[in-house]
């Protein structure tokens, strides 16, 4: 498998966290801990997100859609509950990203 660089926005991140569980916003948001990610990079490699360098994928909501982070710093959604269909743009940042949960964390309140 490639060695693929992980972005310094996903290695901020988990020096902040370990991993996140958001069970009620929605139908549930969940960063997943680094080793799961790390986990899941083995099992499964990165997703194609674009033209993009690939994402690693570092959370997933409660419907099965996964949030990969590529290169770029932007945050992609699957469009499918998979692993290798589609993605697209969620956020332009994992701060955004978090920003827009925190919103709708406030909205349901």
């Amino acid at each position: 498998m490639d060695l693929t660089p992980i972005p310094s926005d996903l290695t901020t991140l988990y020096w902040v966290i370990r991993e996140v569980s958001w069970p009620d916003v929605e139908n549930g948001y969940f960063i997943h801990s680094a080793s799961t990610v790390a986990r899941h990079f083995r099992e499964y490699g990165t997703a194609q997100v674009d033209d993009e360098s690939p994402g690693i994928v570092f959370a997933s909501d409660g419907g099965g859609h996964l949030f990969a982070v590529a290169g770029s710093g932007r945050v992609w959604r699957s469009t499918t509950a998979s692993w290798f269909h589609d993605f697209e743009v969620a956020a332009a940042s994992i701060q955004e990203f978090l920003e827009q949960i925190g919103r709708r964390v406030a909205d349901q309140n």
